[in-house]
């Protein structure tokens, strides 16, 4: 029997902590790592991400944008930086940020969590904006090959606040925020499961719950992707005060706080972070 996600994640919170390291070849930080900006550099910058990674975090993300500039030979780097990954044991969640319907978001689906696609990962950034039943048939492939969805909800760009905050006129969640009713179609989902859930919700530690309409209780069965700890402002230790009773499901997601030291510290700055993660959440 296949090992849901959710099941899988809580094992490598066990095991390896809750820190997920961004994968972000941003073109200043190739610069800074000596690495050109072409798919060589990528791939170098990768590869060296997820050694420094591998045995002190458990959870990397590529940011596929990155990857993506570089045309073909990026999305061959990031074949190779993906691959490595997984032979580490890291659990990858790709944060691709897709979403579409019918057959065409079947075939995103299909790209990134089939076993042995060349993109396998065991998880990917999805979006929702056709409403959360849109992503049905990722979700199905999801359930049925371990692998895990974390659908954006309550983001930490300040440009998405009117919209995800908009409430809702119409429909079964009507009197709710958009983000409040992606949050509560995904609990439904996960509630299903006899363990924590394999679809995740993307929301931004730099957002106050109660500003969406999320309520702690309907993401208790739900992994939290939770980026902007680090560069973006959001501080560790203060993630129980954010996600209360459902702070137990958080991903801590830091990306550039890590990367900026560089080819040489960035070992010893996912030790030291997962150390903190570890002692905010003890």
């Amino acid at each position: 029997m296949t090992l849901g996600f959710g099941a899988r994640l809580s094992e490598v919170f066990e095991a390896s902590g809750r820190l997920c390291v961004g994968i972000d070849p941003h073109p200043y930080l190739l610069g800074e790592w000596d690495l050109a900006d072409d798919a060589d550099g990528l791939r170098e910058f990768g590869l060296r991400v997820v050694e420094a990674t591998a045995g002190r975090a458990g959870i990397v993300k590529p940011q596929v944008a990155f990857f993506e500039r570089h045309g073909s030979a990026g999305y061959a780097a990031l074949e190779q930086v993906l691959a490595a990954a997984r032979a580490a044991g890291l659990v990858v969640i790709a944060d691709v940020k897709r979403g579409d319907v019918g057959t065409s978001v079947e075939a995103y689906g299909q790209s990134w969590l089939t076993p042995g696609s060349p993109l396998e990962s065991d998880a990917m950034t999805i979006s929702a904006f056709q409403g959360v039943g849109s992503i049905e048939a990722p979700h199905r492939l999801a359930l049925a090959t371990g692998k895990g969805l974390f659908v954006l909800a309550a983001t930490s760009n300040p440009e998405a606040a009117a919209l995800q905050r908009a409430v809702l006129d119409t429909g079964p969640s009507a009197g709710k925020t958009v983000a409040a009713s992606i949050v509560g179609d995904v609990h439904d989902w996960n509630f299903e499961e006899a363990s924590l859930g394999s679809t995740g919700v993307v929301i931004g530690a730099t957002v106050s719950l109660g500003d969406y309409g999320i309520e702690p209780r309907s993401l208790t069965a739900t992994p939290i992707l939770a980026p902007g700890f680090g560069h973006q402002g959001a501080r560790v230790a203060d993630a129980r005060m954010l996600f209360g009773e459902a702070s137990a499901n958080v991903i801590v997601s830091a990306s550039r706080s890590i990367l900026a030291a560089g080819p040489s510290g960035i070992a010893d700055a996912i030790t030291a972070q997962s150390t903190e993660i570890r002692g905010a959440f003890a």
